[in-house]
C-alpha cells in the first residue's frame, strides 16, 4: 500500500482543480442554504467522477493518447468530423472560459477576504492573478509552484477537519442527507452546480493527457487505479466537510454566506478573528491551481483535436491557453458578485459534463482502441446512469427556467 501511495500523481491534480473556489463557494451555500440536504450530491458526484476519470486515465495510459486526439483519429473519416469537432471545441471553451472565470473571482474573492473589498482592488487582484497564471503556463514553472499550492489547499482541508471536530454536527443528519437524494425548493441550481464543480468536464481532458507523462502502458493500469480512487475520494470528503461546517454553523445561525466574510464565519469556532486569512488564503491557492489547470487542460484537448504539435511549448498550445485567461478574466470584471460568478460556472460545468462525458463513453467502448481493456457491462452501466443523471438535471433546470 505504501508503494501504490508513492504512486499519487496525475489523480493529485485532478484533485486540484476540483477543489477551487467553485468547490469552496458551492459547497459553503449548500450547507448555509439547505443544511445536510444535499450531502447525496457531492456522494453522487464523487463517484461519479472516480467512474469518469478512471475510463480517462485508462484510455490515455493503455493508448497513450489523450481524449482529444483519441476523438480527432476516429473521426477523421467521417463527415461528423468537422461539426463533431466545432461542437466539442465551443464547449470546453465556454465551459472552461465561464470556469476561468470563477477561478479568478475566487481566488480575487480570497484577497478581499484578507485585504477589504473594494471594485478597484478586486479589479487589480484578477489582473494579477491572470497575469501570474500566464506566466505560470508560458514558463512551464507552473509544477514547481503547483506543490506549494497543494500544500495551501491542504491546509485549508485540514482546518476545515479540525473545524468539523469543533462544531461537530449531527452524523445522523449528515449520514440522512447523504443516503436520501432530495431537491428543495429553490435547490436545483445548486444540486447542478455541486455536481458541476466535482465532475470537471475538462478534467477528462487533463488526465487522459497527464498519465502519459508518468506511465508508460497497461502494465501500470493498477496504479493508475489507485491513483484516481484515493486522490478523488480524498476530494470528495473534503467537499461533504466543507458543506458540513457550513450546514452546523452558518444553517444553524441562519447566516446567509454572500460573500468572502459571511464564508469564513463557519471557522469561527476553532480559530475566531483569524478565520478570514485562512479562508482568504485558502481561496487564493486553490483559485490560482485551478487558473493554471483549466487554460493547461483546453490547450491540451484543442491541440490534441486539431493535431497541433510541439506539445505545451508550441505556439497554438500556448495561444489557446491564454486566450482562456484573457476570456475568464472578460467574463470575471463584467460587474456581476464573485461569488455569483463562481456559482454560474459550475452550472455551466454541469450543463457541459454529458456532452463530454457522453464523447468519453463512446470511445472507451471501441475494442479497436482499448482491446480488452476497453468498458465493461458494469462500467458502462455506471458511466451511463451518471450521463442520464446529470443530463436530467440539466435538463430538469432549463425547463424550470423557461417555466
Amino acid at each position: 500500500m505504501i508503494e501504490r501511495l508513492r504512486n499519487i500523481g496525475p489523480g493529485a491534480l485532478v484533485t486540484a482543480a476540483f477543489i477551487g473556489p467553485g468547490t469552496v463557494t458551492a459547497c459553503t451555500l449548500a450547507g448555509a442554504n439547505y443544511g445536510f440536504a444535499l450531502a447525496w450530491a457531492l456522494v453522487f458526484a464523487t463517484l461519479a467522477t472516480i467512474v469518469l476519470q478512471e475510463m480517462s486515465a485508462r484510455l490515455g495510459v493503455v493508448t497513450q493518447k489523450g481524449l482529444g486526439e483519441t476523438l480527432s483519429g476516429l473521426l477523421d473519416a467521417t463527415v461528423w468530423k468537422w461539426p463533431l469537432i466545432v461542437l466539442v471545441g465551443v464547449a470546453l471553451y465556454v465551459g472552461n472560459s465561464a470556469y476561468e472565470a470563477g477561478n479568478l473571482s475566487g481566488a480575487a474573492l480570497g484577497i478581499a477576504a484578507i485585504a477589504g473589498e473594494s471594485d478597484t482592488a478586486f479589479t487589480i487582484s484578477i489582473l494579477s492573478i491572470a497575469v501570474l497564471a500566464a506566466a505560470l503556463l508560458v514558463s512551464g514553472s507552473y509544477r514547481l509552484i503547483e506543490r506549494v499550492l497543494l500544500v495551501l489547499v491542504g491546509i485549508m482541508a485540514v482546518a476545515f477537519i479540525a473545524t468539523f471536530a469543533i462544531v461537530r454536527p449531527s452524523l445522523g443528519a449528515l449520514f440522512a442527507g447523504m443516503v436520501t437524494p432530495t431537491i428543495p425548493d429553490g435547490a436545483l441550481l445548486t444540486v447542478v452546480a455541486l455536481i458541476g464543480t466535482t465532475v470537471v468536464p475538462y478534467n477528462l481532458f487533463l488526465h487522459s493527457s497527464a498519465v502519459k507523462t508518468k506511465w508508460s502502458g497497461a502494465d501500470d493500469l493498477e496504479a493508475v487505479r489507485t491513483d484516481t480512487v484515493v486522490a478523488i475520494g480524498l476530494g470528495g470528503v473534503i467537499a461533504i466537510l466543507i458543506l458540513s461546517t457550513s450546514a452546523a454553523s452558518l444553517f444553524a445561525a441562519g447566516i446567509e454566506a454572500s460573500s468572502a466574510a459571511d464564508m469564513a464565519t463557519q471557522f469561527e469556532p476553532l480559530f475566531g478573528a483569524y478565520s478570514k486569512y485562512l479562508l482568504g488564503i485558502g481561496l487564493f491557492a486553490a483559485g490560482l491551481t485551478s487558473a493554471i489547470t483549466a487554460p493547461l487542460a483546453t490547450g491540451f484537448a484543442m491541440t490534441e483535436i486539431l493535431k497541433i504539435g510541439g506539445g505545451q511549448t508550441s505556439r497554438g498550445f500556448r495561444l489557446i491557453a491564454l486566450s482562456v485567461i484573457v476570456i475568464g478574466v472578460l467574463l470575471s470584471l463584467t460587474g456581476i458578485r464573485p461569488v455569483e460568478i463562481i456559482i454560474l460556472a459550475q452550472f455551466a460545468n454541469g450543463l457541459l459534463l454529458p456532452i463530454v462525458a457522453a464523447f468519453l463513453l463512446y470511445v472507451v467502448n471501441r475494442r479497436e482502441i482499448l482491446g480488452d481493456y476497453s468498458n465493461g457491462i458494469v462500467a458502462n452501466v455506471f458511466g451511463v446512469g451518471v450521463v442520464l443523471v446529470a443530463a436530467g438535471l440539466g435538463l430538469r433546470l432549463i425547463v424550470t427556467a423557461l417555466g
